[in-house]
C-alpha cells in the first residue's frame, strides 16, 4: 500500500513540474520574444503609412492583397519570387514533404491545398507514422549489440564497475551523437544556406531530430539552389539517420537507468521488463568453461530473442 502511494505521489510530482516547467518556459519566452514582436509591428506599421503616403492604393485595398499574399505565403507560395521558385509540389519537394509528414517532423513550409490532399495526409500519416516507427525501431535494435551492448561489455572487461562502465558510455555516446548529428551538420548547412548562421544550423537540427519542427528553418528554399533534388534527398538520409540515433540514445539512457536502479526509485516501468530471468545473468558467466561459452555463444545468435541484453550487466 505504501508503494502504491509513493508512486501516486510520484505522478503528483511529476505532473506538477511539468506545469511549473511551462509556465517557466512561457515567462522567459514572452519576456524574450515580446519586445521583438512589439518592434516589429511597430515598423510594419510605419511602413504602411509610408507606402500609403507615397501611393494612391486605398487602405482597404492594400490590407486585402496583404491578406491574399499571406494566405499563399501559407502554401508555401511567395509573391516576391514566384516567377523563379521552383513548385512546392514537384518530385522532390513532394517526397521531402511525406518524409517530414511521416517522421512527424512537420515543417509546415508547405501544405496540401485541396480537400483532397488534406484527406489523403490524413490516411497516409496513419500508415506512415506507425510504419515509420516500426521501422527506425527495427534499426535501433540491430544497432543495439554492436553500439551499446558491446562497447559496455569491453569498459567492463578492462576493469570498470557496471555502473561506471555504462556512464561512461552514454556520455561516450552523447558526444559522438551530438558531433555526427548536430555539430558536423549544422557547420554544412551554414555553407549551403546563405542566410543561416552556425546557431541557426544547431537550431535548426535540434528542432529537427526532436520533431519539433517548427518551419522557420527549413532547407532547400532558396530561389535557384543548385542540386536541389540532391540536396533535399541527403536531407531525408539525414533526418532518417537523426531519429534513429536519437531513439538509440533514449533507448540507452533507459538501460542505464535499469543498471542505475532508477526506474526502481522512480516507480517507472524497466526498459525488457520481458527479460528478468535474463537479467539477473552477467554478460561474462565466469564460472562456464570457454567451450560452453563458445557453444552458448552460438546458439543465442540462433535462437530469436535469446541474444544479450543490456539488462544482463550487473548493478554491482
Amino acid at each position: 500500500m505504501a508503494l502504491v502511494g509513493r508512486s501516486w505521489l510520484l505522478l503528483v510530482g511529476f505532473i506538477l513540474f511539468y506545469v511549473i516547467y511551462l509556465l517557466f518556459g512561457a515567462l522567459i519566452f514572452s519576456t524574450i520574444e515580446r519586445p521583438m514582436e512589439d518592434k516589429l509591428r511597430h515598423d510594419m506599421e510605419v511602413l504602411k503609412k509610408e507606402f500609403l503616403n507615397q501611393s494612391c492604393v486605398s487602405a482597404a485595398s492594400l490590407e486585402n492583397f496583404l491578406l491574399k499574399v499571406l494566405a499563399a505565403n501559407k502554401y508555401g507560395v511567395f509573391v516576391i519570387r514566384n516567377t523563379s521558385a521552383t513548385s512546392n509540389w514537384d518530385l522532390a519537394s513532394s517526397m521531402f514533404f511525406a518524409n517530414t509528414l511521416v517522421t512527424t517532423v512537420g515543417y509546415g513550409h508547405s501544405t496540401p491545398l485541396s480537400d483532397t490532399g488534406k484527406a489523403f495526409s490524413i490516411f497516409y500519416a496513419l500508415l506512415g507514422v506507425p510504419f515509420t516507427m516500426l521501422v527506425l525501431t527495427a534499426c535501433v535494435q540491430r544497432l543495439l549489440y554492436p553500439l551499446v551492448l558491446a562497447p559496455v561489455t569491453l569498459l567492463q572487461r578492462s576493469g570498470l564497475e557496471p555502473r561506471p562502465a555504462t556512464a561512461v558510455h552514454f556520455v561516450l555516446l552523447l558526444f559522438l551523437v551530438v558531433l555526427c548529428f548536430f555539430v558536423v551538420p549544422a557547420a554544412i548547412f551554414t555553407r549551403l544556406e546563405e542566410s543561416w548562421s552556425f546557431l541557426d544550423g544547431i537550431y535548426f537540427c535540434f528542432i529537427s531530430l526532436c520533431t519539433i519542427g517548427l518551419g522557420d528553418f527549413v532547407p532547400g528554399m532558396q530561389p535557384e539552389q543548385k542540386y536541389r533534388t540532391l540536396y533535399l534527398g541527403a536531407v531525408m538520409v539525414y533526418l532518417f539517420l537523426g531519429l534513429m540515433m536519437m531513439y538509440l540514445l533514449l533507448r540507452t539512457f533507459h538501460k542505464m537507468s535499469d543498471v542505475h536502479g532508477l526506474t526502481t526509485m522512480l516507480q517507472l516501468p524497466r526498459c525488457e521488463d520481458s527479460d528478468q530471468d535474463e537479467d539477473r545473468e552477467p554478460i561474462v558467466d565466469h564460472g562456464e568453461s570457454p567451450q560452453r561459452q563458445t557453444e552458448k555463444g552460438a546458439s543465442n545468435h540462433l535462437e530469436p530473442g535469446s541474444q544479450v541484453s543490456y539488462n544482463t550487466i550487473n548493478r554491482g
